[in-house]
């Protein structure tokens, strides 16, 4: 087989098969530590886009908090508006119902 021009023996054809089986066996074992290092790689960049994911929802929730807390401030001061005027109706109301005793007192009629 050195010159090309003589027959193969079977010794040349065990020496070539070792040989594809040594180069076959250095190809697998490359293509596994290629592979390895992609399904690595993947599982990080998942794990990132994940880490974001859950970054994201933590600020949209924060957000939301947020403009909760507002709503919740603007509706309390609203009640206690409504709370002050309420308040000062039943005071001007008991003031009119006072006034109206002292007539009914002073015509002398009886209250119903």
């Amino acid at each position: 087989m050195e010159n090309g021009h003589e027959p193969a023996t079977k010794a040349d054809l065990a020496q070539l098969g070792d040989a594809l089986r040594s180069d076959t066996a250095q190809l697998a074992d490359q293509l596994r530590s290629e592979m390895t290092q992609l399904r690595d790689q993947l599982r990080s960049e998942s794990q990132h886009g994940f880490d974001d994911l859950k970054e994201t929802l933590r600020d949209v929730q924060t957000e939301m908090l947020k403009a909760f807390y507002g709503f919740a401030q603007s509706t309390d001061a609203r009640f206690k508006e409504t709370e002050m005027a309420d308040m000062m109706l039943r005071g001007r109301l008991t003031a009119v119902e006072f006034r109206l005793t002292e007539i009914e007192k002073r015509i002398n009629l009886p209250p119903q």
